[in-house]
Order: structure tokens, then C-alpha cells, then sequence
């Protein structure tokens, strides 16, 4: 298996060469240029003029991309002309809350689709089962941004129950317990918001495959046997309905590290999603090429985890 990932690794190289090219002439294309959002009433022009040809904006585009390629291999972003900071430590400050917003995503998804998934499957046509499934048409049918202003207007603003922007409260001391649940605290929200809009999938797979190993041989076997049907649920049917679900995963934290631009922006939450869209309205076109290159990069790499995951749970089946 060793060996197919080095491949598959190898493989990677030239779909970022491709992906980073067309980021770059897409980002040539877009109207305006990096010091627009510089330029104010008070703005010498001649300031301006000089920043561009300091940066080699006049350069030719071939000259430009080599050049930005050889930073970004050696860890060099550029800088963000909107924040007066380096790209690579901007970006690094707000991955690290959109890693902790995904993770305590990804658990609430699990916890809620696997039970959810399961009970509907073993009780299918029950009222149960469809609660489950119009649960899951109407987290399918509801758009990311409405279900997030709903949340924020009926659990922050009405009842007060959750904070309604920002990562921590700017009265916790860090370090101290109190930091740590402020920190919690702030997730919750929009990690339930993320996490009941990406139920669905998980949910309607898993319900499918639990009816349909209800009818197959082992089950029959099993209960030939005597094998209690809590038990022939919980060892066997489960067992083998979780194996499409673990595929997902590595696209599951992906996505939700890729998607959280909805969810950050409507929350007020400092990410790379919220980075991301900031970055668009000011044209810190440094900011935006560096994160539609990670955000490609970590879209295969969850592609690379999910068959490797897949293959470890399924030792039949082998990562080609």
C-alpha cells in the first residue's frame, strides 16, 4: 500500500502545477489589482506606482508565476496588503480555528448521522424512520446561509444562549480553564449549524446499506444461530454498513475545512473561510491565490486519506 501512496503522492505534483496555473491566470483576470484596496482619498498615487513596480507588477505573467511558485515552495505567500502581515502567518492564524471548527464538526456529524442512520435502517417505515428521512430532505433542501441566520438570530440574539461572533471572550486569560470552554463555547454554534447541514449524505447511505444487509445471508445465518438480533445489529449489520461511510471520511474533514466560508462569515468566526471572503472584497489577491492552492491541495489529500481509511477498515479492498 506503501508504494500506491507515493504514487498517488507523485500524482499530485502535476495536478497542483495545473491547479496553480490556472489560479494564477484566473487571478490576473480578476478586475482591479493587489494595491486597489490601498488606494484612498489620502493616497499619494505616486505611493501606489512605486509598491508596483517594487513587487514586479509591470513584470511579464510568465516572470510573475515562476516567481510566486519558487516563494510558495520556500514557504513565501507574499504579503497581504489589506492585514500588513505576511500571507503564510495570516493564513496560519485563522487555519488553526477552522481545524478546531471542523474537528468538533465532524464529531457532531458522526454522533448524530451513525444513530440516526442506523435506527432508520432497522426500523424502516416506522415513524421513526420517517422523521429520519424528512430530517434529512429538509437539511438537504435549506441553504447553508439560512439555516446559520436562523441559528444566530433564534439561539444568539433572541435567547442569548450563544456568543454571536469572535472565538473567545476578550476577558478569558489564556491558559486558564475559563479560556479553554470560552473557546469551546464559541464553536458550538456554528459547529451545529455545519454539522446538521452535512448529516444527510452519511445518514441516507447508511440507512440504504442497513436494509439492505437486513437480507442477506449472514444476517440469516446469524440468527439461525440464535444470535440475539440487538447483537446481529450491533456486530454484524453495523460492521458491514459502515464501510462506505469510512470512505467519507477524509472528504468529510476536508470539505468541512473547504466549506466553512458560509458558516464563518454568517458567525462572525475568524477562519480561512471568513479569510477568504474578506480577501475577495479587498483584492488581496496574495491572500486568495494562497488559499485556493490549500484549499486544492487539502481536497486531495482527502481524497488520498478516504481510500487509505477505506482500505484499513476493508483489508479486501486495496488502494490502486
Amino acid at each position: 500500500m506503501w508504494k500506491t501512496v507515493v504514487r498517488r503522492v507523485l500524482v499530485m505534483i502535476p495536478q497542483l502545477f495545473i491547479l496553480s496555473i490556472l489560479i494564477f491566470v484566473l487571478a490576473k483576470f480578476m478586475p482591479g489589482d493587489p494595491f486597489t484596496g490601498l488606494i484612498t482619498p489620502e493616497t499619494d498615487p505616486a505611493v501606489i506606482e512605486e509598491l508596483k513596480v517594487e513587487s514586479g507588477f509591470y513584470d511579464p505573467w510568465y516572470t510573475q508565476y515562476f516567481r510566486w511558485i519558487n516563494n510558495s515552495i520556500h514557504g513565501d505567500f507574499g504579503l497581504s496588503y489589506s492585514f500588513k502581515v505576511s500571507v503564510a502567518s495570516l493564513i496560519g492564524d485563522r487555519a488553526l480555528n477552522t481545524l478546531w471548527l471542523s474537528l468538533l464538526s465532524a464529531v457532531l456529524v458522526y454522533a448524530i448521522a451513525i444513530p440516526l442512520g442506523m435506527l432508520a435502517g432497522r426500523y424502516q417505515n416506522s415513524f421513526l424512520d420517517k422523521f429520519v428521512v424528512l430530517y434529512s430532505y429538509v437539511s438537504y433542501a435549506i441553504p447553508t446561509f439560512v439555516l446559520g441566520l436562523i441559528f444566530l438570530f433564534i439561539f444568539g440574539y433572541s435567547f442569548g444562549w450563544f456568543p454571536t461572533s469572535g472565538t473567545v471572550d476578550v476577558n478569558a486569560d489564556p491558559g486558564t480553564f475559563s479560556y479553554m470552554w470560552s473557546k469551546f463555547y464559541h464553536l458550538l454554534l456554528p459547529a451545529i449549524t455545519f454539522a446538521i447541514l452535512g448529516t444527510t449524505s452519511i445518514i441516507q447511505y447508511l440507512r440504504n446499506e442497513v436494509i439492505d444487509a437486513k437480507g442477506m445471508d449472514f444476517v440469516k445465518t446469524a440468527r439461525s444461530k440464535g444470535i440475539p438480533m440487538k447483537k446481529v445489529y450491533s456486530k454484524h449489520i453495523f460492521r458491514n454498513s459502515i464501510l462506505p461511510i469510512a470512505a467519507f471520511f477524509g472528504l468529510t474533514i476536508t470539505g468541512l475545512l473547504t466549506g466553512s466560508i458560509f458558516i464563518e462569515t454568517i458567525f462572525g468566526y475568524p477562519g480561512m473561510g471568513q479569510l477568504f471572503v474578506s480577501s475577495i472584497t479587498s483584492r488581496d489577491y496574495s491572500v486568495i491565490t494562497a488559499l485556493v492552492m490549500l484549499y486544492g491541495l487539502l481536497t486531495l489529500v482527502g481524497s488520498l486519506l478516504s481510500d487509505i481509511i477505506l482500505s484499513i477498515v476493508d483489508p479486501r479492498i486495496r488502494v490502486e
